[in-house]
């Protein structure tokens, strides 16, 4: 088989047997096919390649100047491709079973303080070019803020979910894994008023022959619904809006800021890791680092004692 071959028939066990979502689908590939490209360089391909070649493209990745955990992620992806061949018998050994991950930097989540979200919050309602805009950015951003959703799940919620004032949310995440999330009650507001807008909106188009759509926030692209690059390009729109340095805001930083303040306010870990549908408690457990360096730089800030000049000898 081609190294293209063997590729696509990864991605389609990954897809069929683990339910993998489409953008993992996508970065595999991706890796996958740049790690193909090097090995042909070497006059070698995923059938034929061996360990000495695999360590040779991590120096190449390394050599690129690409992060730790951009090369813990291609590694990933070869000895998962690997051991997909081992299983189907494609290969008799899996030549990366044995290389160390290079691991990743242990950086803190950006967030951003509560003032901060406030700000977007009161950006959304008064941006948009009519009511129909305001009225979805703020529910889109009431909604990200009140859950900690991942921005694929919040644009890609099914209208189902949100019928009949819902006290909590249905969220469909990652390996199709299910969980239910809270609403805060004015993310019920926004939710309301966005859907007496969106039906009215949708009740046109159905006049004028255009199809119903299935999902919360409905789009005329090819997926049906609005795209996490069309949120991320928006919700910087909203920052410098609202006078939030850009630069700081981002999608994901909403969900950072929805498990810090939470955190913050004495919320149990694992309620705050049920909610954000980590499997592992470990990758929650960052956001007590957070909140420890916000509060000790509190103190760094405010306290008397902190500041030399009033210490006397």
């Amino acid at each position: 088989m081609s190294s293209d071959t063997w590729i696509a028939t990864f991605l389609d066990a990954q897809a069929a047997e683990l339910g993998a979502a489409r953008n993992t689908l996508l970065a595999y590939g991706r890796d996958l096919i740049d790690a193909q490209g090097f090995l042909a360089g070497r006059d070698t391909d995923f059938a034929t390649a061996t360990q000495a070649d695999v360590e040779a493209y991590l120096i190449y990745c390394d050599g690129q100047g690409l992060a730790k955990s951009t090369r813990a992620r291609r590694l990933s992806a070869l000895k998962q491709l690997f051991r997909f061949a081992f299983e189907e018998g494609w290969r008799t050994e899996n030549p990366a079973i044995q290389i160390a991950s290079p691991g990743q930097d242990k950086r803190l989540p950006k967030t951003l303080d509560e003032e901060e979200v406030e700000r977007l919050l009161v950006s959304a309602r008064n941006f948009g070019r009519n009511e129909l805009d305001r009225s979805r950015d703020t529910c889109l951003m009431e909604l990200l803020y009140a859950t900690g959703m991942r921005v694929s799940e919040l644009v890609s919620l099914p209208v189902s979910s949100a019928r009949g004032d819902p006290q909590m949310l249905l969220i469909l995440g990652k390996g199709g894994k299910e969980r239910m999330v809270p609403l805060s009650p004015p993310a019920r507001v926004a939710l309301a008023a966005w859907l007496v807008i969106r039906d009215a909106a949708e009740e046109k188009d159905v006049a004028k022959g255009k199809p119903t759509s299935r999902f919360l926030f409905p789009s005329r692209g090819v997926l049906g619904h609005l795209t996490r690059h069309w949120f991320y390009a928006r919700i910087k729109s909203l920052a410098a809006f609202g006078n939030v340095a850009p630069d700081k805001v981002t999608p994901h930083t909403l969900r950072h800021a929805f498990a810090t303040h939470l955190l913050a306010g004495g919320a149990d870990l694992r309620a705050i890791q049920t909610m954000l549908g980590h499997a592992d408690v470990a990758t929650t457990e960052i956001y007590t680092h957070v909140v420890d360096e916000r509060l000790t730089q509190l103190v760094l800030d405010h306290h008397p004692l902190s500041k030399s000049d009033t210490r006397k000898s």
